[in-house]
């Protein structure tokens, strides 16, 4: 009986344990967010700047120049008309189903959220791949990234910052940025020994083998893991709409309360167009960029 009743009362005494860590952790971050809120936000005024200034730019500019700019882009990165056409095609259709406007946040959110994650990613995928111990510390850190749930990300980055843009850009960052660096990290692990002995005896420094032979043998990875960073922040773009940022996600949020099947069934085509834009693009971009260095190898 008497361990009947224990494993009666156990339960019960551990929730109350739970829930006095519980305050006390919550405490904790809500003093740290009002002793410290403005002080983060203020380190991020320029990254905002830049971000309204990049939206302002898509959306006072005339829908023909934004649409020329992004056609001259894909061409120079894929060298396909067949291509440039379909996004031409693609863009008139969103401008022409009057989605224009919220396509061009969305595009700048991604093109900056996407832009940074290059940015810190890759640093870190190199860290990781040239030390083991780096390694060790990163992995576990990205697989609790890349398992929490996406709506998790937003409540201690909303408590700190507010909503806005640029909480709505970290948590993006924060759910997408794992790809680049683990395929960073892979890419460059694989790299051949012998290539490296070979960049070695010729006289090449660390420094010349990173950038001159294993990030360039290790591109069609990195552009991998790049391709999947953009395809998982325009995944988070919806999420991202219930913190304030606007965009295609919004009219999406929208539909979901309100049963407007045909909003959200258009915008969710919108992104999934550009999806594949960015996919179509990189991919080919990658490919390219491969040819190109395997055409120097072999002269």
């Amino acid at each position: 009986m008497a361990e009947k009743s224990w494993l009666t009362d156990f339960p019960q005494m551990e929730r109350g344990d739970l829930i006095a860590i519980r305050k006390t952790l919550d405490g904790a971050y809500r003093d740290f967010s009002r002793e410290y809120g403005d002080v983060i936000e203020a380190v991020f005024d320029p990254l905002l700047n830049f971000l309204i200034w990049f939206e302002r730019l898509l959306l006072q500019s005339p829908w023909w120049l934004v649409l020329g700019a992004i056609t001259g882009l894909v061409y120079l990165a894929s060298r396909s008309w067949k291509l440039s056409g379909s996004v031409v095609v693609a863009l008139l259709a969103i401008g022409y189903f009057g989605m224009w406007d919220n396509t061009m946040r969305t595009l700048s959110m991604i093109t900056v959220c996407t832009l940074l994650a290059i940015a810190l990613g890759v640093p870190i995928g190199i860290a990781m791949a040239r030390s083991d111990r780096v390694q060790n510390i990163v992995t576990p850190m990205l697989d609790v990234m890349q398992t929490m749930p996406a709506f998790v990300y937003l409540i201690p980055v909303v408590m700190l910052l507010g909503i806005g843009k640029i909480p709505g850009l970290i948590a993006v960052i924060i759910y997408a940025i794992p790809p680049v660096i683990r395929l960073t990290n892979l890419g460059i692990r694989l790299v051949d020994r012998e290539v490296l002995e070979a960049a070695t005896a010729y006289g090449a420094n660390p420094f010349q083998r990173l950038f001159g032979v294993q990030l360039p043998l290790a591109m069609p990875t990195i552009m991998a893991g790049i391709n999947q960073t953009i395809m998982m922040a325009l995944a988070m773009v919806v999420i991202a709409s219930m913190i304030g940022v606007k965009g295609l996600g919004q009219p999406v949020l929208k539909s979901i309360t309100n049963q407007y099947f045909t909003l959200g069934l258009l915008n969710g085509l919108a992104i999934v167009v550009l999806a594949i834009i960015f996919d179509r693009v990189s991919q080919a971009w990658a490919k390219r960029s491969q040819k190109h260095l395997g055409e120097l190898s072999h002269g």
